[in-house]
């Protein structure tokens, strides 16, 4: 991008340059397949006419979380570079190779969530991650990073941020999700090296692996738009304000299965749970001799496992415990499943 930042101008990622006013998609390449042909990652730029921030938004970090991508699509239809103050940088697909592999990985078993910043010289991921910093991250001042639960696993709509850094409190309480999650900075993840490099980052987990859930894209969806809206680039007549002020969330901890055995977790995300509560059963194959399962500590349920089969020490529910006591209940309106 050839303009500072907060000005008006041209904005060039890779070889492609996008005047002031104007949208465009196009594809960057980073690697030569096997076949010697080139594989890329499809880019859209929205360069606004007027001067504000520039915010990159980002789906498929990890390529079998598919929420983000359409969630960037949908975001890109509201966007009209005419009306927008400063320029959105679009990726929806970062990690293509995996999301064509329909995996969390690289071909090479890497997570491109633990290699950035990357390096000329490393791996495929590592070169991947080098070339969105170099061509997005290091030419934005706010980035919204889009991903879904683990495999086996499901999320309630939450942010994960900085908290502490006042502005990003600001735009994670904009988002609107039902929880802001105070995270600490993983070695290598995304939100990580772009933290260093001055960028604020939210990081929105909705959802879980291989499929599209139309609530949390809804939620996504309108959590970007508020979060423009909030950093002053435009006002975007499709979105509208939270049910309510997120639960703001300090500490979070995992109850894990004390056997193996098959799992019936009878919690739903959202749901707010007591110390000691009941929260499923362990049993054995022919449904003898089952085991309760207890929540150690008050608080919500942000995850929660979706397979019944399960090793003593494997993960069951995440639960969120409230920064602030006696915070509302969040409008999490989640399908029983």
């Amino acid at each position: 991008m050839t303009a500072s930042r907060g000005e008006t101008g041209p904005v060039t990622i890779g070889e492609t340059t996008v005047l002031p006013g104007r949208s465009h998609q196009f594809d960057v390449p980073f690697a030569r397949l096997p076949t010697g042909t080139w594989e890329s990652m499809p880019v859209a730029i929205v360069n606004g006419s007027k001067p504000g921030p520039r915010v990159w938004v980002s789906g498929a970090v990890h390529g079998d979380e598919i929420n983000g991508v359409e969630i960037t699509r949908r975001v890109l239809k509201q966007l009209d570079a005419r009306k927008l103050s400063g320029t959105v940088v679009a990726v929806p697909i970062v990690n293509v190779l995996g999301f064509l592999n329909q995996s969390r990985y690289l071909p090479d078993g890497r997570d491109l969530n633990r290699s950035f910043p990357g390096s000329t010289r490393g791996s495929l991921a590592s070169r991947l991650a080098h070339l969105f910093m170099r061509e997005v991250v290091s030419k934005s001042d706010v980035g919204i990073d889009l991903h879904t639960a683990a495999a086996n696993r499901t999320n309630a709509p939450q942010i994960r941020a900085d908290l502490d850094d006042q502005r990003t409190r600001e735009l994670a309480t904009a988002f609107g999700a039902p929880f802001i999650i105070h995270a600490r900075l993983r070695d290598g993840s995304l939100r990580q090296a772009a933290t260093e490099r001055g960028a604020r980052v939210l990081l929105f987990e909705a959802g879980q692996v291989g499929r599209f859930d139309e609530e949390c894209i809804q939620m996504g969806v309108q959590g970007v738009l508020r979060t423009l809206h909030e950093l002053g680039m435009g006002d975007f007549g499709n979105h509208t304000p939270p049910l309510q002020s997120p639960v703001e969330i300090r500490k979070t901890t995992w109850v894990r299965a004390s056997r193996s055995g098959i799992a019936h977790v009878d919690v739903h995300l959202g749901d707010r749970l007591e110390e000691g509560s009941r929260i499923g059963s362990i049993g054995d194959a022919l449904g003898g001799r089952p085991t309760r399962i207890k929540a150690t500590v008050g608080g919500f349920v942000i995850a929660k496992t979706q397979t019944p089969l399960v090793a003593q020490g494997d993960a069951l529910i995440h639960i969120a415990v409230p920064g602030v006591e006696g915070q509302d209940e969040p409008a999490v309106r989640r399908r029983r499943r």
